[in-house]
Formats: C-alpha cells, structure tokens, sequence
C-alpha cells in the first residue's frame, strides 16, 4: 500500500481517522446499513496485510473489519483536511486511487473456500433460529459452562478470543469465569445480535468487544491467552482434544427405507415414460448422504476404533486429508450395512477435565452421529475380520468427501472354503460421500440412553495420568453386551 504525497508510508501500521462518515461497506460477509458515523482504523499486520477496522461510536464494543484483499468497494468521508473529501478503496481490479494505490490478492479465506458456500454458510449462522437450535443443546452448551466456569483460574484475568463467536454465549461464559477481556469475533450478521446480547447482560458486556469479520482477517490489539473453538499454540485451547469413534453397524430397517427412495425409477409406464434407465444412478445416489440420526448402540456390531486429533499440535494441512485404517472383529454373524461415526471432545482445564461426547446411547446433541451406508452389504460371522479404510478430503464448500471402503469374508462361502480347509472369500463393498449433502432423520425418537454411571463417567478424574485415554467411548464393549 502507497501512502498519498505527504502522508510518511509508516503511518499506514497504524492510521485513525475520527469521526468518518460511512456511507457504504460492501465485501464478502458484510454490508454496512447506511449511514453511521465511526472511528476509521488503517492497520497493516507484521506480515504486511492491510485492514480497515470500522469502530462504530454508536456502539461501544463493537468493531467491524474488513480486509481490503477481499473486499468489492469501500467508501467514505472524512475530515478534508486530513485525507481528500472522499476516499475510494477498490481491492480486486487493483485500481489507482485518488489517495494512492492498492495491489492485493485475495485472503486466505477467500483462496480455501468456494464463495457460494461461504455465503450460505454464514446466512445459515446469523439467523436467530439456528443459534436457538445450537443453544438449546443442553448437552452442547452445559458442557461448555461447566468447563468453563469449573476451570476460573484458566481464565481469571485472562485476555480470550471466541472464534466464530455466533450468539456470545461462550464469550458471556468466559466473562462469567473472570476474563480480563474476550474478543468474540463472528463473521456472519449474527454479530450485531451478539453485541446486542453482550450489551444487554452489561456486568459482562463490559469486558467484551463483538469484532465482525473473519478470524483469518481480523487483527486484533492483543495476544490471547486462551481461544475457544480453534487451535492456536502456546495457549490454553477449550476443546483441546477431538477424537473421531467408528464402529461398523447392521441396521436391515435403515438400508430398506433408503433403497426404497429410488423404487420410483422402477416405474415402466411414467405418463408413457419408461423410469427404469435411471434406477441404477438413483440407487446409487441415494447411498451417497451419510445418515443423520440418533441409533441405538446395540446396531454395533464390533467396539469402535478412534481417531485422536490434539488442536495444541496438529497442522492447518493435516487436515486437507485425514486417511483412517479400519479393523474389527464382528461380535455377531449378520449383514454389515456400513460405517457409524460420532465424536468426543476433552476441555482440558487446570482444576477439572470433562469430556463432550456424542456417542450412540449418550445424550442426544444437536450433532446427533453420522452413519455411511453402503449400498451394497457386506456378510460377516461371529469373530470375523472386518478391514478397510475411511478417506476425508476436505473441499472448498467448508466440508469433507468420505471414501468408505470395508472387506469381510462372504458368510456361506466362507464357511464352505473353511471347513474344506481352503480359506475364505474375500468380499468388498465401497461408497464415496459428502459430509455437505446428508440424508437428516431427527424425526426417531432416541431409542435408548445411558445409564446413570455411564454419564457420571463424562467428568474426568484431573489426577489421572491417563486422562487423556479415558472417556465414555473407552468401553463400547459394554455398549454391545446391553
């Protein structure tokens, strides 16, 4: 960035500019209601990236950013004496501006992620009705509470930002348990409701400030001590530990009712119309939409396998391609219909560690378990191997396509070949799906729960050294056996 004759270009670190009308603000993520009057901040980050931060005087604790990388037009007025009348800033052309000249790519964000689904994504978070679906998860919000307001001394006097901050509530949390300040930066329109509900609660509103923008682009005026959500080194991280539980399953009910979707294209006489040629394809479709619902857990037909991920140590690019091996021994001879998935989260706090678990049987979350079925089952006996692989790649639409590949002996041949002394078959079955297209089947009511003493067991014992290995998923054997 040039700054204009007679501005020294190191001001440009740091620029403010009082009492800028603002006009218009177009970007990626926002769009400015027309007009407010706010305090203009120029701020180019040790890595050179420049943002403009909007801090509104009509609302204290409230600041919007916006990265000139990825913005449209940005427009407003301000003192003459100070910059010219009417400033422009055009990032994605790099045009010559009255006041100097701006030559930026495209942000980290924008060069991740499609922006189709990055705008549905973020109308889908800053709508009322979806935080309530979020808040109303006693499970979900409950667990949050507890850890943090159990773990005061991870967050007295501490500086916390709360990324993707949606409705606040996390940032109230964390007010609760005595943070210093809390940064709850939220990039969709659901800020302006933050802020309201943050201002609204002003014994700890106070010591929170809604930054809107997009944390991969908003510069903020301190370092954190703790970040709820996401990763970051050097920091205490709610959750810091997430791990990914499998379990093959036999579900005959759940296989039917998909298959039956596509007995439409059966029909030889649509209107004169022959369907038949599309059953296959429809088939087919139908089978890629991993399930969404709450299943009892006695549909496992093996304990699970876990894949852990640590947020204090894992890379941004290990999680491009996450590639699981599978291996189970099957408990029952029956039908293999595909593979369950569901995970847990450890709070790691200094005083008390608790888990968030969203395992079959446990108390049902707004997350529910994902289930990936297989169009074509797999025949399995009682102590019979079960291998294969699950492939996550991440894509640009902010989700993962999975590549399902399970192997089992075919059961009748099997028992032939074995009993001839000449081994058995090997059979395979496999499915690619997307994490972003599921088939949602809330509408069952939960079929089973967890005992008391199971749940009890969601509160980890601090002075474990083994804490780590421990949650209400360490046993599924116990699930099966119930």
């Amino acid at each position: 960035m040039d700054a204009s004759p007679g501005t020294p270009k190191q001001k440009l670190k740091q620029l403010e500019i009082p009492g800028v009308l603002i006009c218009h603000v177009s970007c990626s993520y926002s769009d400015e209601p027309s007009p407010s009057t706010a305090t203009l901040r120029f701020i180019v980050d040790e890595s050179g990236d420049p943002q403009l931060q909007f801090h509104r005087e009509a609302d204290v604790g409230f600041v919007t950013c916006i990265d000139v990388r990825s913005s449209q037009v940005c427009r407003f007025f301000s003192d003459p004496t100070f910059f010219n009348p009417e400033f422009h800033v055009k990032c994605n052309n790099c045009s010559k501006l009255e006041n100097g000249v701006i030559s930026v790519s495209k942000s980290k964000f924008d060069d991740k992620i499609e922006a189709s689904s990055a705008k549905m994504y973020f109308h889908y978070y800053g709508q009322l009705l979806h935080q309530q679906n979020m808040l109303q998860d006693y499970v979900r919000t409950g667990t949050y509470f507890a850890a943090v307001v159990e773990n005061r001394a991870d967050f007295h006097d501490r500086i916390v930002v709360d990324v993707g901050a949606g409705s606040g509530i996390l940032s109230l949390f964390a007010a609760q348990a005595g943070a210093k300040h809390v940064y709850a930066v939220e990039a969709s329109e659901m800020a302006e409701y933050a802020h309201r509900l943050t201002a609204g609660n002003p014994s700890l509103g106070e010591r929170i400030t809604v930054v809107k923008g997009k944390v991969e682009e908003v510069t903020l005026p301190e370092k954190a001590d703790i970040l709820i959500s996401e990763p970051m080194a050097n920091g205490k991280m709610f959750p810091s530990v997430g791990r990914i539980h499998m379990a093959p399953f036999s579900d005959e009910y759940l296989y039917v009712e998909i298959a039956n979707k596509a007995l439409f294209w059966q029909q030889k006489n649509y209107f004169g119309v022959d369907l038949t040629p599309l059953h296959g394809p429809a088939f087919q479709g139908y089978f890629t939409q991993p399930v969404v619902d709450a299943f009892d857990p006695r549909l496992l037909i093996s304990p699970a396998v876990s894949h852990t991920l640590d947020f204090t140590y894992i890379k941004e690019e290990e999680l491009y391609e996450i590639d699981i091996p599978l291996s189970f021994i099957a408990s029952i001879g029956t039908r293999v219909h595909g593979l369950a998935c569901w995970f847990d989260v450890l709070f790691n706090g200094s005083s008390v560690q608790r888990w968030l678990t969203t395992a079959p049987g446990a108390p049902t979350t707004h997350w529910y378990q994902l289930r990936c079925v297989l169009s074509q089952p797999l025949y399995v006996m009682a102590g019979q191997e079960i291998t294969g692989q699950l492939r996550m790649v991440a894509h640009n639409a902010q989700s993962y396509t999975l590549y399902l590949t399970l192997s089992g002996g075919s059961c009748l041949i099997h028992l032939i070949r074995c009993l001839s002394g000449l081994g058995g078959i090997l059979q395979t079955s496999s499915c690619k799906l997307d994490l972003k297209e599921p088939y949602y089947r809330m509408s069952q009511p939960q079929p089973y729960a967890w005992s008391q003493d199971q749940q009890s067991q969601q509160l980890v014992n601090p002075q474990d050294g083994d804490s780590l290995m421990h949650s209400p998923t360490q046993n599924p054997e116990s699930l099966l056996n119930q």
